[in-house]
């Protein structure tokens, strides 16, 4: 049985101010981790996830491929998706991002799916990630704001 995280998130600023958040490798270091992230499909990246050792985590490498980069435009809404696979219980998930239009800002609509919660640390995976992606998505915010 797999799970999904799934958020909508409304910015005030235009669609191509978050588009930049999402595709730029420096930005998204900003509100997510260290990356070498490209805006092309079939470009593989990873994330560098850093350590906690007041926690004991001792940090890891996300690995990732783009399966799909659409900046917004006249007649498209963003949408960039790919792949994010950090080994163990956390492997062949893919992360979206769907940008639409919402008067002179954006609604963004986020999902996290794939989670198999039927592996062992499965729920436990899923239930950080969602903890995770909300402060994430709370950085892109402050990001995109300033």
């Amino acid at each position: 049985m797999t799970q999904s995280i799934r958020r909508e998130v409304s910015f005030p600023q235009p669609p191509d101010q978050v588009w930049q958040a999402l595709t730029t490798s420096a930005t998204l270091a900003e509100w997510m981790y260290p990356n070498d992230f490209a805006p092309y499909v079939g470009h593989l990246f990873t994330f560098r996830v850093p350590a906690k050792p007041e926690v004991g985590f001792d940090g890891l490498i996300v690995h990732c491929e783009v399966l799909e980069c659409e900046p917004p435009g006249k007649n498209a809404n963003g949408r960039l998706t790919f792949s994010w696979s950090t080994g163990g219980p956390v492997v062949d998930t893919r992360v979206s991002f769907r940008l639409e239009p919402d008067g002179a800002g954006t609604r963004l609509f986020f999902e996290h799916s794939g989670f198999d919660v039927t592996q062992p640390y499965g729920e436990q995976a899923f239930q950080g990630a969602g903890f995770g992606w909300a402060k994430m998505l709370k950085q892109l915010a402050a990001v995109i704001a300033s």
